[in-house]
C-alpha cells in the first residue's frame, strides 16, 4: 500500500474513534506501573489479581476475530496484552481501528497464556494518541544513514542499540561533571555571544543582535572567559557547554558540539597529566563498563599508565624534520611533498600542525600524552623554563586523534600580547583561523592571574569510545535542508 493510502486509512480510523465519542488525543493518563516492574514482580501481581494500569506504544498486533493480541512497549520494556470481545466496551472499535504505532493505556490483571507468555488480560482500553504514519519495520529498521540522522526519532524506535548510545552519553557527561564537583570545582555558564572569538584556532559563526544593532560571534572555545574568573578570585572552575566552529564536516568534526573546559589555580601541566588520566579512566569505565574499547579494528587499552611522548622527538622520527633547526621554508617544502594544501598566510605553527596531523597523529593508536610542542602551535600556553621554544602543553592522543588538550596557562600579559600580535600578523596575511587580539582579556591579565592548569575535551572523545563518526553520536546533527 502506498504511503498516502496508509495515511488516509489511519485518518479514517481516527475519524471512527471521534465518531464514537472517543478522544484520539486525550490529555490524561493514569499509569500505575512501568512494564519492567510488572515483569520483575509478575508472580506476586498475577497471584493477587491486582488491576494494573500501563501505558505505551503498540509495536505488534494480531487479530483473531473475537480476540486480539497486542505488544505494548514503554520506555522500560514490553509486554503483551490480550483483549476479548466480552471484556471491554467498544471492542470492535478498538479491534478494527488500532494500528501499530498507536499509544494506548491498558488496565487489567496479569496472567500467563497457554504458550507461557506473560500478559495482561484487558479490562479497559483507552486510546492515548493515534499514529497517522507507519513506523519503520521493527526487524529491518532504517538502513539509509541520512534518514537515520534526519529522522532520529524513527531510528530510536527501531534500534535499541542507538537508544543505548545516548544513555551512555548521559553517563559520560555526568561522570565528568560529578568528578569535577567532588574535586571542589565550581560549574559556571559563560556567554555564547562574544565580541571577539578566542581560545582556539577556528573560523567563527557571526550573528546579529537586533536590540544592540551589533554583530557578535558564536564562541569557538570556553577558555578566555573562564580564565577571567581566575583573575576574579575563583580557583577551580569548569563549564560544559556548546561551542561553534564554522569549519568542515568529517568523521571527527561538527560545527556545533558540546565541550568541557576546567581551570585550576596553583597547578601546572605535570599535575594535569595525573589528574586527567584519573578522570579519563573513570569516564571510560562508567561509560563502557571496562577499560578496553574497539576502534576501527584496533583494541584500545586505556588501563595502563599512559606514556609521555615528546613532540619534537616523534616529529623528527616520523616526519624526518628536526624542529629545533627547521625553517619555515623547509617545513613548507615538506608539507608540499606530503601533498598538503598550504593556504595563503598560514605561518610556521600551522604548517607544523599540518605535517604532524599527516605523519604523527595517525600512528598514535594507544593512549598517550603528547607533550612540549613548539611555541608557534600554542599561543595560550606557558613556555618551558629551560627551553622557550617549546610550551608546557599536553594532548591526550589515542585512536589516531586528539581527545583533549591542556597546558600550564600563560599568565604573563606582556608575553600574551606578543603572542596575540603574531597571530594578528598571520590573520593579515590570510590565515582565517589565527587568533584575534583580545584587549579585554589582556586587561584582565594585567590585574594578575595566578599560575594555573587548564584542560578541555569535546564529545569527539565519546564518539571514539563508541567507535562511531561523531555525528552518529549526536541525537539531531545539523543536516542540509531538503
Amino acid at each position: 500500500m502506498a504511503l498516502e493510502d496508509i495515511i488516509n486509512d489511519r485518518v479514517r480510523k481516527l475519524e471512527n474513534f471521534e465518531g464514537a465519542g472517543v478522544d484520539p488525543f486525550p490529555a490524561e493518563s493514569k499509569r500505575s506501573h512501568f512494564i519492567n516492574k510488572l515483569i520483575s514482580n509478575f508472580e506476586i501481581l498475577a497471584e493477587s489479581q491486582e488491576k494494573v494500569i500501563v501505558a505505551g506504544r503498540i509495536i505488534g498486533l494480531r487479530n483473531q476475530g473475537n480476540i486480539f493480541f497486542a505488544d505494548l512497549k514503554d520506555g522500560t520494556a514490553k509486554i503483551q496484552f490480550v483483549t476479548k470481545k466480552d471484556d471491554i466496551k467498544n471492542f470492535e472499535l478498538y479491534r478494527d481501528n488500532l494500528d501499530i504505532g498507536d499509544f494506548v493505556q491498558v488496565t487489567g490483571a496479569l496472567f500467563t497464556t497457554q504458550k507461557g507468555e506473560k500478559s495482561i488480560q484487558t479490562a479497559e482500553l483507552k486510546l492515548l494518541a493515534k499514529s497517522l504514519r507507519p513506523l519503520p519495520d521493527q526487524w529491518s529498521g532504517l538502513s539509509d544513514i541520512e534518514i537515520k540522522l534526519r529522522k532520529r526519532y524513527l531510528d530510536l524506535l527501531s534500534n535499541e542499540d542507538v537508544k543505548e548510545i545516548f544513555k551512555k552519553k548521559a553517563i559520560f557527561w555526568d561522570t565528568i561533571r560529578n568528578f569535577l564537583k567532588k574535586q571542589k570545582f565550581l560549574e559556571v555558564e559563560m556567554p555564547v555571544f562574544e565580541s571577539i572569538p578566542g581560545g582556539a584556532d577556528a573560523e567563527p559563526f557571526i550573528t546579529h543582535h537586533n536590540a544592540l544593532d551589533q554583530d557578535f560571534y558564536l564562541r569557538i572555545s570556553l577558555e578566555l572567559p573562564l580564565k577571567k574568573l581566575l583573575v576574579g578570585g575563583y580557583e577551580k572552575v569548569f563549564e560544559i557547554g556548546r561551542v561553534f566552529r564554522n569549519e568542515g564536516i568529517d568523521a571527527e568534526h561538527l560545527q556545533d558540539y558540546t565541550a568541557m573546559e576546567f581551570y585550576s589555580a596553583y597547578q601546572d601541566y605535570k599535575w594535569l597529566m595525573k589528574f586527567v588520566e584519573k578522570l579519563y579512566k573513570l569516564v571510560i569505565k562508567n561509560t563502557t563498563g571496562g577499560l578496553t574499547t574497539d576502534w576501527q579494528g584496533h583494541q584500545i587499552d586505556w588501563s595502563k599508565k599512559w606514556p609521555k611522548i615528546e613532540y619534537y622527538n616523534i616529529f623528527k622520527e616520523k616526519a624526518g624534520i628536526d624542529l629545533k633547526k627547521a625553517t619555515e621554508e623547509q617545513l613548507a617544502a615538506k608539507a608540499r611533498e606530503l601533498g598538503l594544501n598550504l593556504e595563503l598566510g598560514i605561518g610556521k605553527g600551522r604548517i607544523i600542525d599540518l605535517i604532524y596531523k599527516k605523519t604523527v597523529r595517525p600512528i598514535l593508536i594507544q593512549p598517550c600524552f603528547l607533550i612540549n610542542p613548539p611555541v608557534e602551535v600554542e599561543p595560550l600556553a606557558k613556555k618551558l623554563t629551560k627551553d622557550e621554544g617549546r610550551v608546557a602543553r599536553i594532548q591526550v592522543v589515542a585512536a589516531g586523534t586528539e581527545l583533549g588538550k591542556g597546558f600550564s596557562e600563560l599568565n604573563d600579559p606582556i608575553d600574551q600580547r606578543h603572542r596575540f600580535m603574531e597571530q594578528m600578523r598571520l590573520r593579515e596575511q590570510g590565515d582565517k583561523e589565527a587568533q584575534r587580539l583580545d584587549e579585554d582579556f589582556l586587561e584582565a591579565l594585567n590585574y594578575g592571574m595566578p599560575p594555573a592548569a587548564g584542560f578541555g575535551l569535546s564529545e569527539r572523545f565519546f564518539a571514539i569510545l563508541m567507535n562511531k563518526p561523531v555525528r552518529e553520536t549526536v541525537i539531531f546533527p545539523l543536516m542540509r535542508p531538503k
